[in-house]
């Protein structure tokens, strides 16, 4: 009875303000395996994230949902909504990235295997951990979505697709980055816990991530190995990448932090209508409108 009454709280819901939950348009069969600055390295590394988001995403969900009826706040509770829409969006395109190139030279049909076992022991912690790691996981894809949206000069070198793909999704990461976050402050409010939780899943993520990425690159060696120039470039991305995100990164163990914390308007608006303009994607094109003939 508690959870009927809490699921119909919730329905008659307002709008969440500066989230929207778009449909992803773009063919992921016309995209180049080095599709990153013609680079093996990085475009490896990021087609490894994507054969995680599909689990991924939908683990970020089961953890909100966790606890949603523990949340009395209506703007949170239409936050929740919109984070939920823009996650189940996430898992699908990245589904569709993930079966366009599943391949017998290109196997990425393992690695989810075991992260499908992962994800099912992670279920079976306590709640408070589940959200915890969400928070980790949502503070990560933030700092990389925002470092993509702040490189144009690199984005230049994407095929028109990868550009609909990866910058729609950095795009809402940044917009709901916070609805996590603001669940657990809500329900547990334990800093200690949070930034300890961090700690496990930043060494954990760090493996997964070279693992995955080097097993990619060496299925793909006979293509990889010959483009130096691609590679050379692609590990400097990654150090001045990593180097970059350090203070970034670190401000989530701050006594006073919050994802909002870090401004991400500017860059986010311009790839916006980047979106709507150069790539003529509907739905940033409908969001748009009123503000392009204003």
């Amino acid at each position: 009875m508690t959870a009927v009454t809490a699921e119909k709280a919730y329905q008659n819901r307002p709008k969440a303000i500066g989230m929207t939950v778009r449909r992803p348009q773009f063919n992921p069969k016309a995209i180049r395996r080095h599709y990153f600055a013609n680079s093996p390295v990085m475009s490896h590394l990021l087609t490894a994230l994507s054969s995680t988001f599909p689990i991924g995403e939908q683990f970020f969900v089961h953890s909100v949902r966790n606890v949603r009826d523990k949340v009395t706040d209506e703007k949170l509770q239409a936050q929740i909504a919109a984070f939920i829409g823009q996650e189940a969006m996430h898992s699908k395109a990245h589904a569709e990235f993930n079966d366009a190139w599943r391949s017998e030279s290109y196997n990425l049909d393992r690695f989810q295997a075991w992260l499908a076992r992962k994800d099912r022991y992670v279920k079976n912690l306590h709640p408070k951990i589940q959200l915890a790691i969400t928070c980790a996981f949502e503070h990560f894809t933030a700092m990389l979505g925002g470092y993509i949206l702040r490189h144009p000069e690199v984005l230049s070198t994407l095929d028109d697709d990868a550009v609909r793909l990866w910058v729609w999704h950095a795009i809402e990461e940044i917009e709901h980055r916070s609805v996590a976050f603001d669940v657990y402050q809500a329900v547990y409010g334990d800093d200690k816990i949070r930034r300890m939780i961090m700690r496990s899943v930043t060494t954990g993520f760090a493996s997964l991530t070279f693992y995955s990425a080097s097993r990619l690159f060496l299925q793909d060696k006979k293509n990889s190995l010959p483009k130096i120039g691609g590679n050379a470039f692609g590990a400097y991305l990654l150090a001045k990448m990593f180097v970059q995100m350090i203070p970034e990164y670190c401000a989530y163990y701050k006594k006073e932090f919050h994802p909002s914390d870090i401004d991400y308007t500017d860059i986010v608006e311009y790839w916006k209508r980047r979106l709507a303009e150069d790539y003529q994607l509907e739905s940033f094109q409908a969001e748009l409108t009123p503000l392009l003939y204003s």
